[in-house]
């Protein structure tokens, strides 16, 4: 008997059955993403024990992390929407939160970057609902971090620790905190 289509690629077929290959972009970086975050909760067997990390909220969460790039304009990687690339997190924590994924919408939300600040948002005059995006859980956090080992216009490659570190002193000191932060946490 086949094993069933995980919940998480019904989603995304059903948002991304017009945009193969959009699908597929998002297919290979999610999976990097998931697998990464994945071998991080493995290191950390007392997160599980003690219910602060779910490994299969993990792997679904990471698979649909992303799951807001269809309406974002970056011809590059498919994306054909109207909304600037930033939003991607909050467009697909509606679209989360439409289908009644709650818990899964915050790690969408919560992913870019290191996390960004409502000072950001005012700061930058980025193109947000104002409120705090930065990863709270443990589960976020794990995410948030896996996600920066793989660009999406660099299929199968993985990022460079210092390339990483170089790009986020680009956001300045406060970004920097925190990626210390996550990378204590999960590296």
């Amino acid at each position: 008997m086949p094993m069933p289509t995980p919940f998480y690629l019904a989603l995304i077929d059903k948002y991304y059955a017009g945009s193969p290959e959009l699908k597929h972009v998002l297919l290979t970086h999610s999976r990097q993403v998931a697998d990464r975050a994945l071998a991080i909760v493995a290191r950390h067997p007392e997160w599980v024990e003690s219910g602060a990390v779910d490994p299969q909220f993990v792997e679904e969460a990471a698979m649909l992390h992303d799951i807001g790039i269809i309406y974002c304009d970056a011809p590059k990687i498919y994306c054909m929407g109207p909304h600037k690339y930033i939003e991607h997190g909050y467009l697909g924590a509606e679209l989360l939160r439409q289908e009644g994924l709650d818990k899964h919408a915050l790690v969408a939300e919560r992913h870019t970057g290191t996390g960004i600040t409502l000072d950001q948002i005012y700061r930058e005059d980025l193109p947000l609902p104002e409120r705090n995006y930065c990863p709270e859980s443990i589960e976020e956090k794990v995410i948030c971090y896996a996600d920066k080992f793989y660009s999406k216009s660099h299929l199968g490659e993985e990022v460079a620790l210092s390339k990483i570190k170089a790009n986020i002193w680009r956001y300045g000191h406060d970004a920097v905190v925190r990626w210390n932060e996550l990378e204590a946490l999960c590296g």
